[in-house]
């Protein structure tokens, strides 16, 4: 491990994605028993996304063009959990770069994505337990 100054501050959860076999019974409970209304809605890849406070939580259909990528259906032994989001403060992109692989992180490369503040660079990583955890910038106020 190098010893680099942490680049990463975390400010909130941005967004969590569940995956599903049953999405209307899950678009219900989290529609209409707890009120998050749908923010938008891409049927062809198996996307909705409903708003929660000032997060999202995806639903991901796990036969659908998005939904195979997290493999097989949610069980005893199959993930339910696709990745969860953290919003962190904004960041230069190679200094977070180089922080992780100081640490040994498996990185991706950067991308556009959309999440609870609109669309905004983000990096996948993963914890030990092989759990994708995704960093954004929070964009500011």
């Amino acid at each position: 491990m190098t010893n680099l100054s942490n680049p990463i501050e975390v400010k909130a959860l941005d967004h969590v994605v569940l995956r599903t076999n049953n999405f209307n019974a899950m678009l219900r409970f989290y529609r209409d028993v707890l009120g998050c209304p749908i923010e938008r809605d891409l049927p062809d890849l198996g996307l909705t996304q409903l708003r929660a406070g000032t997060a999202i939580i995806d639903l991901v259909i796990v036969n659908s063009e998005l939904g195979k990528l997290g493999g097989k259906s949610p069980s005893q032994d199959g993930r339910n959990l696709d990745h969860f989001c953290l919003q962190i403060a904004p960041f230069e992109e190679a200094k977070l770069l180089e922080y992780l692989r100081g640490h040994d992180v498996h990185v991706e490369a950067f991308a556009e994505r959309y999440g609870a503040q609109g669309f905004g660079r983000s990096i996948y990583i993963e914890d030990p337990e092989g759990n994708v955890v995704e960093l954004k910038a929070q964009k500011p106020k």
